[in-house]
């Protein structure tokens, strides 16, 4: 004889449904109200600095109180890295769909390109990058910050790393699409790349300039062509082909 349990199967499953749905709404009010932090802290950190900003600014500007930024972030620290990391993620991602759509279908070339092709694959590529003034101000403070505690300063030297590493795997992926490779190791010209990038967004900030962004991609082009066309060269197809059958 089966003996009553008292609860309904069908109840208990529908329950069970409605809890699921509620946890998902729940992790979705918990996604956005993380970025809605994140967006306020952006333009709160790259203007106030990390120590001038307060975390009642922060949430006052999200909109949010204090309550809702400790469910979610331990200090403001933990959100400048949260910050620094949701943001390299969207640059790299921004650049990865352009060259997909822009780089990738020109195909294998059998001859070197030119130094006005690579002017105009890293003006095209320059265009995904705005807010370069915020930027620049948020890469100063993080290096502040690492350099002032030290036990920030194996998270931004990881941080750093990874990024670089990323980045290079794209750049390399996309000259082999093309039939180039770099004279040089890929993670040292990405370091290069980075540095020169850095460098005018610092300078046209120092100058004044009323239009970063424009005045940023300015001084790279004077610079990023030339080195991109000097570090590159043509695959020898024959030579890649006998690699690969005796790899085989």
């Amino acid at each position: 004889m089966v003996q009553a349990t008292g609860k309904d199967p069908a109840a208990q499953s529908a329950a069970g449904c409605a809890a699921s749905q509620g946890g998902g709404r729940e992790t979705a009010r918990r996604a956005k109200t993380r970025e809605r932090l994140m967006d306020a802290a952006y333009r709160i950190f790259s203007e106030q600095g990390i120590n001038g900003a307060s975390i009642e600014t922060i949430t006052d500007e999200a909109g949010f109180t204090r309550g809702a930024f400790y469910s979610n972030f331990a200090s403001k620290t933990e959100l400048f890295f949260a910050l620094t990391e949701r943001e390299n993620r969207t640059r790299l991602e921004r650049l990865r769909q352009r060259f997909d759509s822009v780089v990738e279908p020109l195909g294998r070339t059998r001859d070197k390109p030119s130094r006005e092709f690579f002017e105009g694959v890293i003006a095209d590529l320059l265009s995904t990058q705005p807010d370069t003034r915020q930027w620049c101000l948020m890469l100063g403070e993080f290096r502040l910050l690492a350099m002032r505690d030290p036990e920030v300063a194996p998270r931004f030297l990881e941080s750093a790393r990874t990024f670089r590493q990323q980045l290079a795997e794209l750049l390399e992926a996309t000259a082999r699409s093309l039939g180039l490779r770099f004279v040089i190791d890929s993670v040292h010209l990405t370091r290069l790349l980075i540095d020169q990038y850095e460098s005018a967004m610092q300078e046209t900030i120092l100058s004044g300039a009323a239009d970063p962004e424009n005045a940023t991609r300015e001084t790279i082009m004077h610079t990023l062509p030339t080195l991109l066309h000097s570090l590159t060269e043509v695959v020898d197809s024959s030579a890649e082909a006998g690699a690969n059958s005796a790899e085989a």
